[in-house]
């Protein structure tokens, strides 16, 4: 009977945090017996996002305590027992469709499918919206209304940001400021007087904007969801979610790379940004050198704690993790056996017959090196003249802020060196470089990377670079080679697979193009089905459906680390303590008494030799503790005998040092712990010992023998033990050991 609970399912859950469990294991079983269906190509009933409902029934979970987990999605219907959709909330700069204004309260819409929307449209498992900017001006109410409504109808929610706002945030800062640096171009230098002006206000609008985004999330929020925040346009964002409500799940994204710390520490408001990304419980990047990065970056920065797992503060833990994107697979896949598709493909073929197609496509931008891919081109051509008449380089270069000089120079640039070498090397009949400035529609696009049989990527800076992918894909009869940057995050999932050069090393790429020409029909047969196993299986969808995946179980385990963490009875305490007559109260000196490292390790971002400090809001209260003759108080720290010195001269207390050894009361005299006629001789030999070990196993550390760390860390133990009485002094300095080489292992790889 409904409402009996006698009667209730065990398999029910008992709270939010069981159910997201319980979902977790729901989606580890879907994996193994691949029970999910496969996302649908196109857009059902003009919808962005699938609502198609399914259910499948797991084995109980650990029954967790209401009151200390109550965090997590919506409740659970019992009557019915189906788990409903979990509500998930991507938060992007700008909406997946284009609203062109028809009348006053009429909009048309068209919708872009790109990567991140094919990524959402396979997370059937979620209910998910879309929040972003559409991309126009719209100061009436009346168009906001209509244009609210008409989105609504395809799951997005608009924020409506006006023209001064888009121009300081968007094409300020966002496209001036932090975009080159993240491409490692730096900052701009050709007006630096007018940069630095202009600087603080472009800041501000990019706050305000972060600011506005975050207000229509929480207008929207529902207990439970999940939001997912994306790109450099809202770094701001999850410090604003969570300053409003701290419970709420938040996730971000960057989709370009992330410097190192010595770039990224040009940044004027490098330390705003970085503690705006920490509020989120899960930061995600395309590689690991992007996210070893930006762990750097806090740690040198910011002077927090970096771990394998991510970044402490203050007892909080944001997880920092690779998540490298993909494609839909299927979709170019498919789009091959198409008619339209064959013809164009029929085309090109006869069109370039007894010719090797190469090909190119990118955006015209700075990073991604088309003049170097041009001119490697031209210096394969000169050293190989045999192949003049028997290739041809198809550059698609696709225009962007074509209203922005450094782009209108750099179209200059291309079609200087694209005219000067089909003069030198062209004929009557044929030209070695057929370069377009413009976009290809989806068919012709996918006929192109058929019919291509070397793709050169020559990227100078890229977070992942998705056209090696769908090259990869649609090459399942040619197998052809793929040329890559290094630089590019693709190179990382693509480079066994792959030709990996130095696009600013001309001579190197003109020797790949010539060894890929040359290449063996096993051999590319071998690296193009590595890529292509590669590429269907980590597809867009399962990239989306991992991150959000991470994130609630991010949040599972933070809960339980709380939930294992003994919290003092405050109400108990102080009960007894008024109760009592004769109080002894032990407190740490580091991290319980002291400034927040935040504040006391950095001054004007740069990071110094922590001195502990005494709090200063601590000062009163300690000072009347010490003054009640009823209460006895030791301070135990780990820190010198002057350090306490400094910080406790004038108060009445007991003082331990250096964990321990040496004790004094009030301002009498240092006191050691030690018996006078210990014997002391070992302890030379011992910290010779120690230096040696410890050098051992930072070396390694850079080689990666993990076994043999296991080995001398253990033996140094065992050592320690067998040797000293004060075996806890060393124990922590053992502890201290392990923390300095997880630190070491980011910053001696950067």
């Amino acid at each position: 009977m409904p409402g009996n609970k006698c009667n209730v399912d065990p398999a029910t859950p008992k709270s939010r945090t069981e159910r997201l469990m319980k979902e977790r294991n729901l989606r580890k079983l879907n994996k193994v017996f691949n029970l999910n269906e496969k996302a649908g190509d196109s857009l059902r009933d003009g919808e962005l996002f699938s609502n198609d409902s399914a259910f499948t029934e797991t084995e109980n979970c650990a029954s967790l305590n209401e009151e200390e987990l109550s965090e997590g999605i919506d409740g659970y219907d019992r009557q019915d027992q189906r788990l409903p959709k979990q509500r998930l909330l991507v938060v992007a700069n700008r909406l997946p469709v284009s609203a062109v204004r028809q009348g006053k309260d009429s909009w048309q819409l068209e919708i872009s499918v790109g990567g991140l929307v094919s990524a959402l449209l396979g997370l059937k498992e979620f209910d998910a919206r879309w929040i972003g900017w559409a991309g126009v001006n719209v100061p009436d109410e009346t168009g906001q209304e209509a244009l609210t409504k008409a989105l609504a109808e395809k799951k997005c929610i608009p924020v409506f940001l006006d023209e001064d706002t888009v121009h300081q945030y968007y094409n300020g800062y966002c496209n001036n400021i932090i975009w080159p640096l993240f491409h490692y171009l730096g900052l701009p230098q050709e007006d630096r007087l007018s940069t630095t002006r202009s600087f603080q206000s472009q800041f501000d609008a990019y706050k305000k904007a972060n600011q506005m985004f975050a207000n229509v999330v929480h207008e929207n929020y529902e207990e439970g969801d999940v939001v997912w925040c994306h790109d450099y346009h809202l770094m701001f964002l999850p410090r604003c979610l969570k300053e409003k409500n701290s419970n709420i799940k938040v996730g971000w994204f960057l989709h370009t790379p992330f410097p190192s710390s010595e770039i990224h520490r040009m940044l004027p408001s490098r330390r705003d940004l970085l503690e705006s990304v920490l509020a989120a419980d899960l930061v995600g990047f395309h590689t690991y050198d992007y996210a070893r990065h930006f762990v750097s970056a806090c740690t040198r920065i910011l002077g927090l704690e970096g771990t394998p797992e991510g970044v402490e503060n203050q007892g909080k833990l944001t997880r920092v993790a690779a998540f490298p994107i993909g494609i839909d697979s299927d979709r170019f896949i498919r789009a091959l056996e198409l008619p339209q598709v064959q013809d164009h493909i029929k085309e090109l073929k006869e069109r370039f017959a007894g010719r090797k197609v190469m090909l190119g496509v990118d955006r015209l931008d700075m990073i991604k090196g088309i003049p170097q891919k041009i001119l490697a081109f031209e210096e394969f051509l000169e050293e190989n003249p045999e192949w003049r008449d028997k290739v041809v380089l198809l550059q698609i270069a696709v225009p962007t802020r074509t209203d922005v000089p450094e782009y209108q120079k750099l179209s200059s640039q291309v079609h200087e060196i694209v005219g000067r070498i089909n003069g030198r090397f062209g004929t009557l009949t044929a030209v070695p470089i057929h370069h377009l400035d413009r976009s290809l529609d989806f068919h012709a696009l996918c006929a192109l990377y058929a019919v291509t049989d070397v793709a050169l990527i020559t990227s100078l800076r890229d977070g992942m670079n998705l056209v090696s992918y769908e090259f990869v894909a649609c090459q399942a009869s040619k197998k052809g080679v793929l040329i890559l940057s290094e630089f590019a995050g693709a190179a990382q999932s693509l480079g066994a697979g792959a030709l990996l050069v130095n696009p600013w090393n001309i001579a190197e790429v003109a020797a790949s193009i010539s060894q890929a020409l040359n290449m063996p029909a096993d051999e590319r047969e071998k690296m193009h089905q590595h890529n292509f196993m590669h590429v269907t299986t980590h597809t867009s969808q399962e990239w989306a459906a991992t991150f959000v995946s991470e994130l609630n179980d991010t949040i599972i385990e933070a809960q339980l680390r709380t939930r294992q963490v003994p919290f003092l009875p405050v109400k108990v305490a102080v009960e007894r303590y008024l109760q009592s007559n004769n109080r002894l109260l032990v407190l740490g000196f580091n991290s319980t008494l002291t400034e927040p490292a935040s504040t006391q390790g950095v001054r004007g971002g740069h990071i110094r030799e922590l001195q502990s400090r005494l709090h200063l809001e601590i000062k009163e209260t300690l000072k009347k503790l010490c003054d009640d003759q009823r209460t006895n108080i030791v301070i135990l720290s780990g820190s010198d005998r002057a350090v306490l010195d400094d910080n406790f001269r004038e108060y009445n207390l007991w003082l331990a040092a250096e964990n321990g050894m040496f004790l004094r009361h009030g301002t009498g005299e240092w006191m050691t712990t030690m018996p006078e006629n210990l014997n002391m001789d070992w302890v030379d030999s011992v910290k010779k010992e120690h230096l040696d070990l410890i050098l051992s196993f930072v070396k390694l550390h850079l080689y990666g023998i993990t076994s043999m760390q296991r080995v001398i860390l253990e033996s140094f133990n065992q050592r320690i033990c067998c040797s000293i009485s004060g075996l806890a002094l060393f124990q922590m300095q053992l502890l201290m050991l392990s923390k300095v080489i997880d630190l070491l292992r980011f910053d001696l790889l950067v």
